[in-house]
């Protein structure tokens, strides 16, 4: 009996690691990561949401999420159910992706992603990053404050 409690304990301990380093894999805003790079950051974890462990991607997404943004969405519970509902789920395990700089300035910078679906049908989106001045770890790190409904553009077949 004590041999079949310490397997249960050491299975337990290293499934309590895994999730600590896949957790730890998640990449945090730094203020050397350039506009385009937090777009390119979110897109690759929605792209391969569940990679690390059960959305991850989205979890990935919600660390580079403004802080006004994320008081509109609310807690990442409620973020991950808006990315799963009707007007986001396609950026869920989608095929690809592409990011066009439509404009910027030293505070913000807005682009064009289009994104192919699982279903081989286009969506496009305007995403707005903004650099964070206020005081704190998120000081000068560039956020998304906006990402619009998608538009879709027909399908690749």
């Amino acid at each position: 009996m004590l041999k079949k409690l310490q397997i249960v304990f050491k299975i337990l301990f290293i499934f309590l690691i895994s999730i600590s380093i896949s957790n730890a894999e998640l990449l945090k805003p730094t203020s050397d990561i350039k506009p385009s790079e937090v777009v390119r950051i979110q897109l690759l974890g929605l792209q391969k949401n569940d990679l690390d462990y059960k959305d991850s991607g989205i979890e990935q997404t919600w660390n580079f999420a403004h802080p006004n943004n994320k008081k509109v969405t609310g807690p990442l519970d409620n973020f991950k159910r808006m990315i799963k509902g009707d007007s986001y789920e396609m950026m869920i395990n989608h095929l690809s992706h592409s990011i066009t700089k439509l404009g910027s300035s030293d505070k913000w910078a807005q682009f064009e992603v289009i994104i192919l679906d699982k279903e081989k049908i286009y969506h496009k989106f305007n995403w707005q990053v903004e650099k964070y001045l206020s005081d704190g770890p998120l000081k000068d790190c560039w956020l998304t404050t906006m990402v619009s409904n998608p538009i879709p553009l027909g399908s690749s077949i």
